[in-house]
């Protein structure tokens, strides 16, 4: 094999384990934060499971009880299947349970 090939093959291994080595590292860095989000949706899950008698949880309650930024726990609440209401109010539910209206 020519020293050209050499270099193609050399080039391409180096750069997948380059890659490879990053994406290790990044898993590595944000595997804590990873369980501390999990840790917090659980927290989230049972507040919505136990809505009380409107069958809403006020957003300033769900991210003060896990302490997160309004972003942050809205974020966390969509990937749950949660959504806001639609009345203006920061208050939000399952989709299961406080489906979407027909829309007018």
């Amino acid at each position: 094999m020519s020293s050209f090939w050499w270099g193609v093959i050399g080039t391409t291994v180096g750069s997948a384990l380059t890659l490879l080595g990053q994406w290790v590292k990044y898993l590595w860095e944000t595997h804590q934060t990873r369980e501390f989000d999990d840790d917090r949706k659980t927290l989230l899950r049972q507040m919505l499971d136990k809505p009380g008698p409107t069958g809403w949880r006020k957003m300033s309650t769900l991210s003060g009880v896990i302490g997160a930024s309004r972003d942050d726990t809205a974020r966390m609440l969509i990937a749950l299947g949660a959504r806001a209401s639609e009345t203006g109010e920061d208050v939000w539910a399952y989709i299961k349970d406080k489906p979407l209206p027909e829309a007018d």
